[in-house]
C-alpha cells in the first residue's frame, strides 16, 4: 500500500415526474481497495430502480470478494427480472476497482465511457474489448498517480439538452471540456459530481428527460485531522489527553472554551479570542500558537453536523460553508474536503454551564453530536477513530 487513497462522490437527479432514480451507485471496500459500480436500469421509475439497484449491489459485492467479471455478468443475466413491456432484463454498468491504491481496473458496459483527467488535462487511457455472453465490455487497467480523476456517468449526462440547447445532446467531448477547469481547483469528488449533474439539470431546462448520475473518483494523498472536544472526566487524565492529541501528525482543531484554555496552558501559549461574529449564530473563533483552529464547542459542532448531513444529501449548503470564515464553516472545509483520517479526542467532563435547565444543551447532546458527526464522516468514506477521556 502507499499513502494514496480514493475520494469517491456521486450525485443524481431523477427523470422528471419520477420519485425513484433509475440509476444506482454502490461503493464497497475490502482489504485490497475499493469497488465502485454505477448501474443504469432500463427505462425509468420503479422498474429501472430495481434493475439498477440489483445490478450495482450484486456486481460490487462479487467483485469485492474476488470473483471475475465473467461470473458477475453471468449472475446478472440469470438474476435480473425480465421487463414485461420490452421482454428483456437490461441494465448497463460501469465498474471502477481501485487495487491497493496502485492501479485502477475499469469495466464498461453500454454506459458513456469514463472520462479521466491526469495532471489537470484529459487522459486518453487504453481500452481493450472483451465479449461475455454476447455483451461487449471494455476493460482498462491504469497505474494510478496522485490527482488522477475518473468521472463515470449514466447516459442521462450526454443526453442533456437534446431537442433543447443541443440537437444531439451534450457530447462526451463537451462534457470533458466543461469539467476540465473544475478538476484543477481541488474540489472533492462529491462536489465535482454535483457540478456535472447540476449543469445537466440546467441543460434539461430543469426537467430531466432521463435519470442522470455522475460518480467521481479522485486519487489523493491521505491527510490526518485531529479534533479535541471537551476536557477529560478525570482531571488527572488532562496531560495524557493533551499529549496524545498533540503528538499526532496532521491538522489540530480544538473546540470548546474550557478545552482551549486547558490546551493553551499545556502548551504554555496565550489563548487569544476574537470578537468577529462572521455568522451571528456561531460564536467567534480564537487562536493559540501551534494550533490550526480554535472554536467554541457545542453550538459550532452542531452546525457542522447539520452541514455534514446536507453534504451527504443534496449538498445545498455548500455555498455557505465552502466560503464563510466562521468556526463551523472552517471545520467543515477541513473535515469534508481536506481530511481522509480523522481522530476525535472527546472529553466526558460535564460542563456546569450546560446544567442550566433553561439551556438546550446537555451532556447527552454533546455525545450524540460526536456520534452523528462520526457516522456522517464514515459515510463520506473517511477513516474515523474516537477516543474518550
Amino acid at each position: 500500500m502507499n499513502d494514496l487513497c480514493a475520494d469517491i462522490g456521486y450525485y443524481s437527479v431523477n427523470h422528471v415526474g419520477e420519485e425513484l432514480c433509475g440509476d444506482n451507485v454502490e461503493v464497497v471496500e475490502n482489504d485490497d481497495g475499493i469497488v465502485a459500480v454505477l448501474a443504469d436500469g432500463l427505462g425509468s421509475g420503479v422498474k429501472a430502480n430495481i434493475l439498477a439497484t440489483l445490478t450495482s449491489k450484486i456486481i460490487s459485492t462479487m467483485i469485492a470478494r474476488g470473483l471475475s467479471i465473467e461470473d458477475c455478468v453471468e449472475t446478472i443475466a440469470a438474476t435480473l427480472p425480465v421487463c414485461s413491456v420490452r421482454g428483456v432484463a437490461y441494465s448497463t454498468f460501469t465498474i471502477i476497482k481501485i487495487n491497493r491504491n496502485k492501479e485502477a481496473e475499469i469495466f464498461q458496459y453500454d454506459n458513456p465511457h469514463v472520462i479521466m483527467f491526469r495532471d489537470g488535462v484529459n487522459y486518453d487511457y487504453q481500452k481493450s474489448e472483451i465479449n461475455i455472453d454476447g455483451k461487449k465490455i471494455f476493460k482498462s487497467v491504469i497505474r494510478l498517480k496522485e490527482n488522477d480523476i475518473f468521472i463515470a456517468m449514466s447516459d442521462g449526462c450526454p443526453h442533456a439538452g437534446v431537442g433543447n440547447l443541443y440537437n444531439f445532446g451534450w457530447q462526451l467531448e463537451d462534457i470533458t471540456n466543461f469539467m476540465e477547469s473544475f478538476t484543477q481547483v481541488g474540489f472533492t469528488a462529491k462536489t465535482l459530481a454535483k457540478i456535472l449533474v447540476d449543469e445537466c439539470y440546467r441543460l434539461y431546462g430543469e426537467k430531466p428527460g432521463d435519470d442522470t448520475t455522475a460518480c467521481v473518483l479522485r486519487i489523493r494523498k491521505r491527510e490526518a485531522v485531529n479534533l479535541l472536544f471537551g476536557p477529560p472526566m478525570d482531571r488527572n487524565d488532562t496531560d495524557k489527553m493533551m499529549s496524545l492529541f498533540f503528538s499526532k501528525e496532521g491538522t489540530h482543531i480544538i473546540c470548546g472554551g474550557t478545552t482551549s484554555t486547558i490546551a493553551a496552558a499545556y502548551l504554555g501559549k496565550e489563548l487569544k479570542p476574537t470578537l468577529d461574529f462572521v455568522d451571528k449564530d456561531i460564536p467567534p473563533i480564537a487562536t493559540i500558537e501551534g494550533v490550526d483552529l480554535v472554536t467554541e464547542g457545542v453550538i459550532t459542532i452542531n452546525r457542522v453536523v447539520e452541514y455534514a448531513k446536507d453534504y451527504l444529501g443534496a449538498n445545498e449548503q455548500y455555498q455557505n460553508w465552502s466560503v464563510k470564515r466562521d468556526g463551523a464553516s472552517l471545520i467543515s472545509r477541513v473535515l469534508f474536503e481536506d481530511a481522509t483520517d480523522i481522530n476525535f479526542y472527546v472529553g466526558r467532563a460535564i460542563n456546569p454551564a450546560h446544567q442550566n435547565p433553561d439551556l438546550p444543551i446537555n451532556f447527552n447532546i454533546k455525545m450524540n453530536l460526536i456520534k452523528e458527526l462520526s457516522e456522517a464522516l464514515r459515510k463520506m468514506g473517511k477513516r474515523v477513530k474516537v477516543s474518550y477521556f
